[in-house]
């Protein structure tokens, strides 16, 4: 019998696999500047650069986020590590934004491909923990390719390259161990039908999906904005030229929401709902007043604070609603997730991209932020509402 990875390996295995796609996609953050510098592009094209990759993550979870519940995780998540490497070798030969978009694109599909399949299989694994990790993995993926990138840029040789042959050496580790990753599923027919583009919720989950949504969208609001402008807005702001600054940022966001999710992981989800909700728009609220004040301190008060937020909105959202689907649902609803998420991830700030050239970094900044605390407003007048009828109920 040939050997096969435990239960417990496996989900170190999957987790990790998560954690690193997401390092990839935040490891060009630190380097936006170096490429708007070298190549003389404008903000609006920064925010395309950012933004073609979670459009084409979008399109790969209409398309392909449902095919691991009809032929297999592992076949799904080959295709996407392949393509990972790819647009690894992309980012290391880029020689103008044409190679940088290109290569965002295939990173784009790469991951969600991956995230849908990958997501499936730690619940697959273990449905009690499998939300967590869910959860967990991708922030910790995002501070490490953020502030991991951020160092090598600034204190190693080859600062535009270096970086992605690490995460390429890294994927081709992991291709190999694939081979010995147990299959969770069965295949079943109609895998042909799960690439017409469709969100699939369960009839189940569709009350859950609905009372999420606001929290879910001003939560990966608050990642694409550190993701694509926050860097920008410090640097303008405060006068700051340090490599490290984008990089450390995203690390305090995702590093703060790690650890909130962490420390709620036994907490009701409603509760962490309710509790992430006000923590991103106190956050929030900071990061705008940093910004009017040229205050570089605050912007990292702010960022602990939001990222508190970003950490236990996302936990709870992913708790109230993916373990309500089947075995045979779940890539689909998870697929659904992530798109309804990244909807909110790269549409707000590929919008406020171009906006900063009519009427600046700071005033679309404000904007952005006004937007994601209205949500936060909205999400808990809803809470308060449903709790008042659960109480008449009873």
């Amino acid at each position: 019998m040939s050997y096969v990875l435990s239960a417990r390996s496996s989900l170190a295995y999957l987790s990790v696999v998560l954690l690193t796609f997401l390092a990839a996609s935040s490891a060009p953050t630190p380097l936006y500047h170096v490429y708007q510098e070298a190549w003389q592009f404008s903000p609006g094209m920064l925010t395309m650069v950012f933004g073609v990759y979670a459009l084409s993550l979008l399109a790969a979870l209409l398309t392909v986020g449902s095919l691991s519940d009809y032929i297999g995780r592992r076949p799904v998540l080959r295709v996407a590590l392949l393509l990972n490497m790819l647009s690894m070798l992309a980012f290391i030969y880029a020689r103008d934004v044409s190679w940088l978009l290109a290569a965002r694109v295939v990173q784009g599909f790469a991951t969600g491909m991956a995230t849908s399949s990958l997501g499936a299989a730690l619940l697959d694994n273990d449905r009690n923990k499998g939300p967590l990790l869910n959860s967990l993995a991708p922030l910790l993926g995002m501070a490490l390719g953020g502030l991991g990138s951020g160092l090598l840029v600034q204190y190693a040789p080859w600062p535009t390259g270096l970086v992605y042959a690490v995460v390429l050496g890294v994927l081709v580790v992991q291709a190999v161990l694939l081979v010995w990753l147990p299959e969770s599923v069965s295949a079943q027919p109609g895998a042909l039908a799960s690439l017409r583009p469709r969100l699939s919720v369960p009839p189940q989950a569709r009350a859950a999906v609905w009372r999420m949504l606001p929290v879910n969208t001003a939560v990966w609001m608050t990642g694409g904005f550190f993701l694509s402008l926050a860097p920008s807005l410090v640097r303008a702001a405060t006068g700051s030229t340090s490599n490290l600054i984008g990089g450390a940022l995203v690390a305090t966001l995702t590093l703060s929401g790690a650890g909130a999710i962490y420390a709620l992981r036994t907490v009701a989800a409603e509760k962490v709902l309710r509790l992430g909700t006000v923590l991103l728009a106190i956050g929030i609220g900071l990061v705008l007043l940093a910004a009017n004040q040229q205050a570089l301190t605050l912007f990292f008060v702010g960022a602990v604070i939001a990222g508190a937020g970003f950490g236990s909105g996302f936990l709870g959202s992913a708790r109230s609603v993916l373990p309500l689907a089947h075995a045979h649902e779940r890539a689909g609803l998870m697929s659904t997730f992530y798109v309804l998420s990244y909807l909110a991830f790269c549409a707000p700030a590929i919008l406020a991209g171009f906006l900063v050239r009519s009427i600046g970094l700071v005033a679309t900044s404000d904007g952005y932020g006004m937007l994601q605390i209205a949500l936060c407003v909205v999400a808990l007048v809803g809470m308060w509402l449903r709790r008042g009828v659960r109480a008449i109920s009873a």
